[in-house]
């Protein structure tokens, strides 16, 4: 783990490769698993917020499954999620544009209609946050519908913080994500060295 900030950074954001292939994948990571997105406190009320504009871009199971469960859920760890479509389906949020899932919030944010990108968890995808205490620990999360990703990022020698970058920059602002560039150098090196 390195250090930086409040945060420790998993060596493996560093040692990683990663870059999405959507044409591989498909947009996977919005339509499978066990719960919906993970979403920050303060997301909340922005979901609520966009919620008119956004709904113009959503499917109909999509509208449905946020008419009827809400903006968000807690799931069965007592964390805040998107809602999905049925028990275990797709994020209520997906849309599917020539068979590939995205996300509408983001469509409805890259047409300017909205200023919220998404929610910050699938920006910052394939890193995963957890909360302590006095720090945050910034992992890579390992999912075999990602072995495209890991395979074109390796191709392309592509780290997952350089992946991520606009993400992290999003969290924790661009002096944190400039420590964690320097700090992922020297450990770069010094795997060079050894």
């Amino acid at each position: 783990m390195i250090p930086v900030g409040k945060t420790l950074v998993s060596d493996d954001v560093i040692s990683v490769k990663f870059v999405c292939d959507l044409n591989k994948c498909k947009g996977a990571c919005c339509v499978e698993g066990e719960s919906g997105a993970p979403l920050e406190k303060e997301e909340l009320k922005r979901l609520e917020e966009i919620y008119p504009v956004v709904k113009a871009y959503l499917t109909e199971e999509g509208i449905k499954a946020i008419e009827e469960k809400g903006f968000y859920q807690i799931d069965n760890d007592g964390d805040f999620v998107t809602p999905l479509i049925g028990s275990q389906g797709a994020c209520a949020y997906t849309i599917f544009e020539n068979g590939i899932a995205g996300c509408g919030i983001e469509k409805a944010f890259n047409e300017g209609k909205i200023k919220f990108c998404k929610p910050i968890s699938c920006h910052l995808y394939p890193v995963r946050i957890s909360k302590y205490k006095s720090y945050e620990a910034i992992n890579y999360h390992e999912w075999e519908v990602c072995a495209p990703a890991c395979k074109l990022g390796k191709k392309l020698s592509v780290p997952v913080y350089r992946f991520v970058k606009d993400a992290l920059i999003r969290k924790y602002g661009e002096k944190w994500y400039r420590e964690l560039e320097m700090a992922a150098q020297e450990k770069e090196k010094s795997v060079k060295h050894s």
